[in-house]
């Protein structure tokens, strides 16, 4: 579940590192033992992090269930896993602690959902190896209905222009077209625009992002608009299905949110896992590195896409097209493309 920064938000993200830089440096110094990294991480957190007040946390009262349980001689062990369990109350993927002998991680946006996906069952759709095509990490076939299909399952394959350019192509000739990310984790923004930028037309508003300029829970700067330029190459003009599950999370999230302001998408499937906080990372005295969402990122209308996107129409898998190998989602979307 990672989410690799673009280019055009760098600027916004380093004027938040010398923010954090300054403030750590000035006005906290933080022992190297249990009680001195338990503060240095609260700290860290409650100076940095963006979602408290949209998730209603009182950190204050965290710290003080939290810290009562620090004894002076807890090995490493116990000191990590009492810190994961802190972490876990921002109930957020995109905030771990890494030490040399574990990584800490929140799972639940997924966990406690229906899969809605089962990739024996896809492989009745794509065939053989030899049946269907592979390009930049995505899966690609025309069904027998003339339904193009597309599966990509991780937005850290990174997809180049010439590969968009020769499946769209392919994909012309079709009545519409699936895009499955289903189970997708995330990756790198610059791919999700890449992709995106095929299905519009007009240079258009998806978002706005904003990033902390205090050590307040709600100092954070103006909102900035996100724009989407319009791909100068091969561009998809026919309708287009996404198909997404609780397994979409972090960079596929904002991929989801974006293609519900393209012309002629649908998006059918689950709600996506969510993931929405562009991250940045802190190192302990210790030398753990802790990760956590800094700057929030919203839809057009400027809401919060934090907790996940909503599809345009809830599908679930099917007890009984499971039984058949037939992938309810899949039959769902076919069913849009051909009407």
């Amino acid at each position: 579940m990672r989410l690799r920064i673009k280019k055009k938000y760098v600027t916004l993200l380093i004027l938040q590192f010398l923010f954090f830089q300054n403030c750590m440096e000035s006005s906290f110094q933080f022992d190297n033992n249990p009680k001195g990294n338990f503060d240095a991480l609260w700290n860290i957190i409650d100076r940095n992090y963006c979602f408290f007040e949209y998730k209603n946390i009182n950190w204050d009262a965290v710290y003080k269930n939290y810290s009562s349980r620090i004894t002076p001689n807890m090995n490493n062990e116990a000191l990590f896993k009492l810190m994961g369990q802190m972490l876990a109350e921002l109930k957020d993927g995109h905030v771990n602690l890494t030490a040399s002998h574990d990584v800490t991680r929140y799972w639940e946006w997924h966990e406690n959902y229906p899969a809605n996906f089962d990739s024996e069952i896809q492989k009745q759709y794509l065939g053989k190896e030899t049946e269907y095509s592979r390009a930049s990490g995505m899966w690609y076939k025309i069904l027998e209905d003339n339904v193009g299909y597309i599966y990509y399952g991780n937005f850290s394959n990174d997809v180049s222009n010439a590969s968009l350019d020769q499946i769209l192509m392919k994909m012309s000739i079709c009545s519409g077209l699936i895009i499955d990310v289903r189970n997708n984790g995330g990756g790198n923004l610059t791919n999700v625009d890449r992709i995106a930028s095929r299905f519009f037309n007009d240079r258009t508003l998806i978002g706005y992002i904003s990033h902390k300029i205090g050590p307040g829970h709600n100092d954070f700067s103006e909102l900035h608009p996100k724009y989407l330029e319009s791909s100068n190459r091969v561009r998809y003009q026919k309708p287009v299905v996404v198909l997404t599950n609780r397994g979409c999370y972090s960079a596929t999230n904002e991929f989801v949110s974006i293609m519900k302001y393209a012309p002629q998408s649908t998006i059918i499937g689950d709600k996506t896992g969510g993931g929405s906080g562009l991250p940045f990372s802190s190192e302990l005295p210790n030398g753990w590195s802790i990760r956590f969402s800094a700057s929030p990122m919203f839809n057009a209308e400027k809401e919060h896409i934090e907790f996940g996107v909503e599809p345009d129409i809830y599908v679930s898998m099917l007890q009984e097209d499971k039984e058949k190998n037939r992938d309810t989602i899949i039959e769902k979307a076919r069913e849009l493309l051909k009407r």
